[in-house]
């Protein structure tokens, strides 16, 4: 009887560690599986002293290291590289959720002019722009949009429902619009509108697509799923009375990579890091599986020789990235754990969540912060990447700022040390190393297939072809920009050059012609894409003479 007296007494206190879990936000089922993966999960999540170490902090550190640099070191990252290659490669063909043809087949000249009207539709907020392009060289970036307004997209907004959602951006375009003088459009000459959409949409067009769910808490799309975009958006300015027209829709990478392309003929990339993760890329037409490109027109396909690509980066990577147990456990809580595994272990929106089961993992093996875990640690997502971008930027041997920071938004019964907050600036850069290798990675990765692909393409082309031109400039290119934004690589410490480090190690081994790749930040990336986006459409804009 004593065995299953044991085993009774077990369960009844899996149960009750359970049921605590649960009073702290935890599902049930979340609960058990937390204990059947790390048993101290459940029995120590607690505020106050944990067990006693059984381990040094160096000893842990070193281990750390290993398994989230490890894999990057020895040739490992060029290993990877050329893994993601292959997924790319197989994406472009066959994976319909993913490595997207856009409708933007050329890249602005830099010298088209004129006025648009941008829309910039985020989670939180609606921008609404008028842009004047002037040409390139003309003026600075930061004097072309004539006008913008920010409106708050607050719970309210969210809830509205259908074409009530659409009714309020409508009227928030005429706000903005009322303050300029628009007088000269009409409906015969309407002013032309690019959109940057940052929600899912099956596009079907350059300006139009069938709208998908927003996620995010948005009701937008009840009653209109699968209904064209562009055409609900026009329909709510035509009951305002509004001269516009919908005639662009680009996501926030293709914006973000046209935006620069204005301005820097050698962009050939644009990268969002900030809370997410995603590229675009430049890419020869044939590169990709024609069942991806739907049922264009004869005039797209007859002009398009390359096209911008959404790759979707955060969806690659299953079964290639170097996984730590701490990423398991990630994983054993996310929702969906395979839905973007490269996200996981390189957005701002994961950095910190990884950081905190590395900490606690850490104060309950070592002892480290008094062998007390801070109350708001045991909650998933608690701890920041802002906070570790903080802890970083500290570069005091005291690191007095980095343990202020800490303790007001994760107060303990015991004040950090300075041994603590080195302990953990230490972590910090292990984990936004590894991510800033695993983004170099993926960026050679598409530039070595871009390279690759050209090349295919160029001999493929007859002597008369009217890509031929273009292609060969590509394949001469010795300097590839990459156009960049987001909180992580614009404003993390060290980010960037670790990212540009990578980089060089990389192209240092590649066994394709030596090339550099470098950065250049998009300001208001999202509306100026969007503008540029129309004007590369040839009849909406004025060229300017060479």
């Amino acid at each position: 009887m004593r065995p299953l007296i044991s085993v009774m007494t077990s369960l009844r206190e899996v149960v009750v560690a359970a049921i605590k879990s649960l009073l702290r936000g935890k599902s049930f089922i979340e609960a058990l599986l937390a204990f059947w993966i790390r048993p101290s999960v459940l029995k120590d999540q607690h505020a106050g002293p944990v067990k006693a170490p059984i381990r040094g902090p160096e000893d842990f550190l070193e281990e750390a290291e290993s398994l989230l640099l490890g894999p990057i070191d020895n040739g490992g990252l060029k290993e990877f590289a050329e893994r993601m290659k292959l997924q790319f490669r197989h994406g472009l063909w066959s994976n319909p959720a993913c490595m997207l043809p856009s409708y933007n087949h050329q890249l602005p000249s830099g010298y088209e002019t004129g006025q648009f009207l941008a829309l910039d539709v985020g989670g939180s907020t609606l921008r609404v722009a008028l842009v004047d392009l002037r040409s390139r060289g003309v003026q600075a970036a930061e004097s072309i949009i004539v006008r913008m307004e920010t409106f708050k997209i607050g719970v309210e907004v969210k809830s509205l429902q259908g074409v009530a959602f659409f009714d309020w951006m409508a009227e928030r375009i005429q706000e903005t619009l009322a303050k300029e003088d628009t007088q000269n459009h009409t409906l015969e000459k309407p002013l032309l509108m690019g959109l940057a959409w940052s929600f899912p949409i099956e596009q079907t067009s350059a300006r139009g697509g069938k709208l998908q769910g927003m996620g995010k808490g948005f009701r937008a799309e009840d009653g209109l799923l699968g209904q064209d975009l562009g055409d609900i958006i026009n329909l709510a300015c035509r009951k305002k009375g509004l001269h516009v027209e919908l005639s662009a829709i680009v996501n926030d990478s293709s914006a973000t990579l046209l935006s620069q392309a204005y301005l820097n003929p050698s962009t050939r990339f644009g990268l969002i890091l900030g809370t997410g993760v995603n590229i675009a890329a430049h890419l020869p037409v044939t590169t990709i599986g024609l069942s991806k490109y739907g049922d264009r027109p004869s005039t797209w396909t007859e002009k398009a020789g390359h096209v911008i690509v959404n790759t979707e980066l955060g969806m690659f990577g299953k079964d290639i990235l170097p996984l730590t147990k701490w990423d398991e456990m990630l994983k054993s809580f996310h929702p969906r754990p395979d839905f973007q595994p490269l996200e996981h272990l390189v957005s701002g929106m994961y950095l910190g969540e990884v950081c905190r089961l590395v900490l606690v993992d850490a104060i309950e093996s070592t002892g480290i912060f008094g062998r007390v875990v801070p109350p708001t640690l045991l909650t998933r997502y608690s701890l920041s990447t802002e906070t570790m971008s903080d802890i970083e930027a500290d570069k005091s041997a005291a690191l007095d700022t980095a343990r202020s920071i800490f303790a007001s938004r994760h107060p303990s019964t015991v004040e950090p040390a300075i041994d603590d907050m080195k302990f953990l600036k230490t972590m910090c850069s292990y984990i936004s190393r590894r991510s800033a290798s695993i983004v170099a990675a993926s960026l050679v990765a598409l530039w070595e297939l871009k390279t690759e692909a050209e090349a295919e393409f160029l001999s493929g082309l007859s002597v008369d072809s009217a890509f031929l031109t273009e292609t060969d400039a590509e394949m001469k290119l010795s300097r590839t920009m990459v156009a960049f934004n987001g909180s992580v690589i614009e404003h993390y410490p060290n980010y960037q050059e670790n990212l540009k480090g990578y980089i060089n190690s990389l192209l240092t081994s590649s066994n394709l012609p030596t090339a550099s790749i470098d950065f250049v930040l998009a300001k208001e990336s999202s509306l100026l894409g969007a503008a540029v986006a129309l004007a590369s459409l040839d009849e909406n804009s004025t060229l300017l003479p060479n």
